[in-house]
């Protein structure tokens, strides 16, 4: 189950709060939350929703607007004290946050104020209690399937993409009862196929679906056994705490779906595939 104490995503989110006004980098984050920036970029994601760079990016900019909209004097004040060193980097970026310039900003002009990023409280983000995983070992195999890339504050159009895979559902030579969605490649967006198991690549394979192959290795198996719209939590639960405080390094890993789990009803249990892999790189 969780602990109390602050986990790697609050240490970040406290970090970043406190000294963002110093322009903080991804590696300074990284280091006082204890993990690789590989680390904590996905974690933060997974728990917060956001890439960690664009949270900060995105709370700089809050920060100016509300300066601006008090009667800040200087826009380029301004924009030194939210990291920006050029009068037209700041105006650039302020402009793609807001749809109105600093300038504009500074007499009045309305915004959508869901476009202001206020802090994030930890008690904001929900996470999933989570059961000890269990460790399992898997030989090499391969999952062909249909593959897209998706923002984790962007909509959920994961289940169109699974619905568009449907219609190539046993005619690839699959192993059958089992289906599963890979995910990985984790940057400003990740990496996600809905897809099946084969036992070999068929030569005939539509352009427009994607082999990924995963080596033989030791597996953490988190069960996920609530709807599959709180499917989000488990994740945020597994890589913004379990991975990142037990010192693992997140890799692609793979949700698996059996014969047990019900697509119309969204309930049945799903398996979550991590590879057991340490920071050190250790096993």
């Amino acid at each position: 189950m969780q602990g109390t104490k602050m986990g790697v995503v609050e240490k970040a989110i406290w970090f970043i709060e406190s000294n963002f006004n110093r322009s903080p980098s991804l590696d300074d984050i990284a280091r006082a939350t204890g993990i690789s920036r590989f680390s904590l970029s996905r974690s933060f994601t997974y728990a917060t929703g956001m890439p960690v760079v664009a949270y900060l990016r995105a709370r700089r900019l809050t920060e100016a607007y509300k300066a601006l909209r008090d009667g800040a004097p200087s826009i380029l004040a301004v924009a030194l004290e939210a990291g920006y060193n050029s009068h037209e980097g700041f105006t650039r970026a302020f402009r793609d946050q807001f749809g109105i310039t600093p300038d504009e900003a500074r007499k009045g002009h309305d915004i959508d104020q869901r476009l202001l990023m206020e802090s994030i409280g930890m008690h904001e983000t929900v996470m999933a209690d989570l059961e000890e995983p269990q460790r399992k070992q898997r030989d090499a195999f391969t999952v062909v399937g249909l593959g897209g890339r998706f923002r984790m504050d962007g909509p959920n159009t994961i289940p169109g993409l699974w619905q568009k895979f449907q219609p190539y559902e046993g005619t690839l030579g699959e192993v059958l009862g089992y289906w599963y969605g890979v995910c990985g490649d984790w940057k400003e967006d990740f990496f996600y196929m809905a897809g099946v198991e084969v036992a070999r690549v068929p030569a005939d394979l539509p352009a427009e679906l994607t082999v990924h192959k995963f080596p033989a290795q030791d597996y953490l198996v988190f069960r996920h056994e609530t709807h599959l719209s709180e499917l989000n939590q488990t994740f945020a639960a597994i890589f913004g705490r379990y991975i990142p405080e037990n010192g693992y390094h997140p890799r692609d890993c793979f949700e698996l779906y059996d014969e047990n789990f019900d697509p119309q009803t969204g309930l049945g249990g799903i398996e979550i595939w991590v590879p057991a892999t340490r920071e050190s790189g250790e096993r």
